[in-house]
């Protein structure tokens, strides 16, 4: 649980939602499942027959019996058996980590997913490092159990079944002393994992402060140093760390109680063997390559229950990191399915309200219409809530109360569902280069795109320095590779919303972070792919509210006027003051108009 004035942290999913989740990897694959199940167990009852024929072999020695072709045979017997269980094992260790890999690869797109389908608000109030944690440490701690830990568990698991059956099939009175250190196994088992979860929760999340006041610390340097906040800081880590520390040892007390306690009681059962097997040979009443047999069973359980023990901490482990990666998908929420088709374009908003802290609306019972083919620009002060409002249009995140509908459809619904296609794309002030060649960066916007039409679309945005790259579409970009200007950037970014092909776009404010040679070559490689579209600008350049067919003002949350340029100007209400003051001229309306 957060403190006080601290970021808010994802939630953990339960046991029960755990345990459906893992099912739900297993039936995803479950071909590959059973392939698994087949071979660990033929390697198992390969494993069985060497004891069972060199029971054969004392048996027959001791009867005198023997003869040197029999004992040949049954010795070959036992390498034959040897190498059997030594290949259909190597196959169930190959079957089961590509199963355990094609699960891997799974999971990291459905936390990928989730995490880009996190509302908004959660992002703004969610502790980085908690999230980072999860994305990395904790699918690494996941991956690790699924390449490793799940096969070998596995395949032990089936190994000591077979064992403990073919030991009462021996003999039950030997069956029953093998169960021998099962109550010691139970109890300290028992008690493990009733603390285990809590205590790698825990620590989980210590290395998440760990991480958060790390991640916070470097990006804040400037202001620490400029604000003399450097030994504050340094105190706040000392204590993250501590915990952090704290939450390891309460891990490593339960593993010390454990390892010891299982080690004795898988090593008591062998002893007990050869005890009670010894007096009951004395007696007659078992024959010796029973007990020879036995003993050799007892033996092997020794092996697959080390490497259960070995893996039993990782497992726990992997338990929490998986619970705090299907975390993540509480807070997303499931991906509809199944959702009507929108009947238009036409984009309408209704009583919309939303907050990023509870209690505090930013917009406030917001009413609007976009109609298809419309230019809308968006205008007011900072913090009036444009860009808020520009996030819920794209679908980006949900309103508190209210809705937001393309074609009688939520559009933060069909996005949820991948379902919104390229009806609607936000392009914002961040124009990201991928690290990857050209040719990746543009076709994530389309993936079935030729290189013709790739060209095309760069040259519709005005991209002529393509034409200049050593590979040209397959040069490498971003870091490491061909560095872009934030011109080229934008422009790259542009061609990917030709690429979209979208009915509708939302700029929010797309160049305001260049400088104005720049900036002009940006805007006219934005009007090559406005053209024939739906667009909602975010300005604070009013000529792009001139420019537009409406224009709505939004001022502390509210749409507080609606209309043409003309219309807002003659009104001579809050647009006219814009306008006004972006002219620099107070005196007449028609001379604002005349600008």
């Amino acid at each position: 649980m957060s403190r006080p004035n601290e970021p808010w942290r994802l939630p953990v999913a339960d046991p029960a939602t755990v345990r459906r989740a893992g099912l739900a990897l297993i039936k995803a694959d479950w071909r590959s499942m059973a392939v698994v199940v087949l071979l660990a167990g033929l390697a198992a009852v390969a494993g069985l027959g060497g004891p069972w024929l060199l029971g054969r072999i004392v048996t027959r020695v001791e009867t005198g019996i023997a003869t040197t072709s029999a004992v040949d045979q049954l010795a070959l017997g036992v390498l034959v058996c040897a190498i059997a269980q030594l290949v259909l094992t190597r196959f169930a260790l190959s079957h089961s980590h590509r199963f355990g890999e094609r699960a891997l690869a799974r999971l990291r797109e459905e936390v990928v997913d989730r995490s880009l389908a996190l509302p908004a608000r959660v992002v703004e109030q969610v502790s980085t490092g908690d999230l980072m944690t999860r994305s990395t440490m904790d699918v690494g701690t996941v991956a690790t159990t699924l390449r490793n830990a799940v096969p070998d568990v596995f395949i032990a698991a089936m190994q000591l079944l077979f064992i403990f059956a073919a030991v009462f099939v021996l003999h039950p009175l030997l069956g029953l002393w093998a169960l021998v250190g099962m109550p010691f196994v139970l109890l300290v088992t028992r008690w493990y994992l009733a603390r285990a979860r809590t205590a790698y929760l825990a620590e989980g999340e210590a290395a998440s402060e760990v991480a958060e006041i790390v991640a916070v610390t470097a990006e804040g340097a400037r202001t620490v140093e400029a604000f003399g906040l450097r030994r504050r800081r340094v105190l706040d880590a000392d204590r993250a760390v501590d915990r952090a520390y704290g939450a390891v040892r309460r891990t490593l007390h339960l593993r010390t109680v454990l390892f010891p306690v299982t080690e004795f009681a898988h090593s008591l059962p062998l002893a007990v063997t050869l005890l009670v097997g010894g007096y009951a040979y004395l007696d007659g009443s078992i024959a010796l390559g029973v007990v020879v047999t036995g003993s050799l069973y007892m033996w092997q359980l020794v092996d697959p229950l080390d490497r259960v023990l070995m893996w039993m901490e990782q497992l726990q482990r992997s338990g929490a990191a998986f619970a705090r990666i299907k975390g993540i998908g509480m807070v997303a929420g499931e991906q509809r399915s199944g959702l009507p088709a929108p009947t238009d374009d036409r984009i309408e908003v209704r009583a919309v309200h939303y907050s990023y802290v509870d209690g505090n609306d930013v917009l406030t019972d917001v009413d609007l219409t976009v109609r298809p083919g419309e230019r809308l620009a968006l205008v007011g002060p900072s913090g009036a809530g444009k860009t808020t409002l520009g996030k819920l249009l794209s679908g980006a995140d949900t309103p508190r109360t209210g809705s937001v509908a393309v074609g009688g459809v939520p559009v933060a619904d069909l996005a949820a569902a991948d379902a919104l296609g390229n009806r609607i794309v936000l392009v914002t002030q961040e124009h990201h280069v991928f690290i990857g060649s050209l040719r990746d960066n543009l076709t994530m916007a389309a993936p079935e795109a030729d290189d013709d039409r790739l060209l095309d679309a760069l040259a519709v945005v005005g991209a002529d320095w393509v034409k200049d790259l050593p590979d040209g579409l397959d040069t490498q970009v971003g870091s490491g590779g061909e560095e872009l200007d934030p011109a080229q950037a934008q422009q790259l970014s542009l061609a990917r919303v030709e690429l979209a092909d979208p009915h509708t776009l939302i700029l929010d404010e797309a160049t305001s972070l260049l400088d104005p040679t720049t900036a002009r070559d940006a805007e006219r490689a934005m009007a090559a792919v406005r053209a024939d579209r739906t667009v909602i600008a975010i300005a604070h350049r009013l000529q792009t509210a001139h420019d537009a067919d409406r224009v709505a003002v939004v001022e502390s949350g509210r749409i507080v006027e609606l209309g043409s340029h003309d219309e807002l100007v003659a009104a001579g209400g809050p647009y006219a003051a814009l306008w006004r003051s972006w002219h620099g001229r107070g005196d007449t309306v028609d001379e604002g108009r005349a600008g």
